[in-house]
């Protein structure tokens, strides 16, 4: 069943125009969050708005926001002055112009969602406007507005859907220079390009991203799991230090060697050399108690000692 749809409206294409729903295409709420609570009683905190200057709390109704104009002088504004801005685009992307999805600089890319038609009149729609774009490397560029704020949003064929990823003004973007001016022209001899480039040939392959482990999300689930079960967390374990190779040719050459016998190789020599140990008998009851954490697809456990610890949204 698909999720609610974070966005709904209409894409225009000239006057060529379907129903849309926009949902975000990444999500973290599958990641281990937490709550802000007092560690004395282990209640939930929960937060209160305080006037800054007389102290106050303030209720719910009577938040606003401004803009500050001065040190503590702010020009009060209204939620209905800010929709007044945003009449023409608040329920429409129209699609502004075609260009080539080669000249979007990559740092101008910012937030990917979902785009598919809401219902099945304009479906046909939908799919002229995705199929016109299809194999002629272009994208399509239009507004959205998204928390009220106006938003340019790159449309490209995604499946059967679209893909519109939001793009930063480019205000938003900082200036190179600022960062590698100061980085100085360097001549590589041919040998020492030939090296790495050997190294980067030995550790080429194709993008899998569920071959990336998210290794803090693994031992923060595992360090909750041993304290449901009343067990104390190792402490961390100390850095390595870092090897001390000063002539870079050196380093090369120890990494190509180094390469030569990779972690995986190694275990299957191992493997191939050594007869297989039976199985280390598990103690009674180990694994039971660690219970399943909510907030990530852990592996399944048999039979839980107690409740599992429930998903929590991140304070604040």
């Amino acid at each position: 069943m698909a999720a609610r749809a974070y966005w709904k409206g209409y894409l225009k294409l000239s006057l060529v125009s379907c129903s849309i729903s926009v949902n975000p295409a990444t999500s973290s709420s599958e990641r281990v969050s937490f709550r802000q609570i007092n560690k004395q009683t282990g209640h939930r905190l929960r937060q209160q708005l305080v006037d800054e200057v007389t102290r106050e709390p303030v209720e719910a109704e009577d938040k606003g926001r401004g803009y500050e104009v001065d040190k503590g002088v702010f020009i009060q504004v209204e939620d209905d002055e800010i929709e007044a801005l945003q009449v023409e685009s608040t329920h429409t992307v129209e699609i502004d112009s075609f260009v080539p999805a080669a000249q979007i600089d990559k740092r101008f890319y910012d937030s990917p969602y979902y785009v598919f038609p809401n219902d099945n009149v304009g479906q046909e729609a939908f799919a002229v406007i995705r199929d016109a774009m299809k194999g002629r490397g272009v994208v399509a560029l239009g507004r959205i507005v998204l928390n009220k704020r106006e938003r340019v949003m790159a449309l490209e064929p995604f499946g059967k859907g679209l893909l519109g990823t939001t793009l930063h003004y480019a205000y938003e973007v900082r200036d190179a220079a600022d960062y590698f001016d100061d980085i100085t022209d360097v001549k590589i001899s041919g040998e020492m390009l030939k090296l790495a480039q050997h190294i980067m040939e030995g550790k080429s392959g194709e993008f899998d991203p569920s071959a990336f482990e998210d290794r803090y999300e693994t031992a923060l689930v595992e360090m909750l799991k041993q304290k449901q079960a009343g067990f104390k967390p190792p402490k961390g374990k100390e850095k390595p230090a870092a090897p001390n190779v000063v002539n870079l040719m050196d380093a090369l050459r120890q990494s190509i060697a180094a390469g030569r016998r990779t972690p995986a190789a190694e275990k299957a020599s191992s493997k191939a050399e050594k007869p297989p140990k039976k199985g280390k008998k598990q103690v009674a009851g180990q694994r039971e108690m660690l219970l399943a954490i909510e907030g990530k697809k852990a592996k399944e456990v048999k039979k839980p000692a107690a409740k599992p610890a429930g998903k929590q949204r991140k304070a604040g």
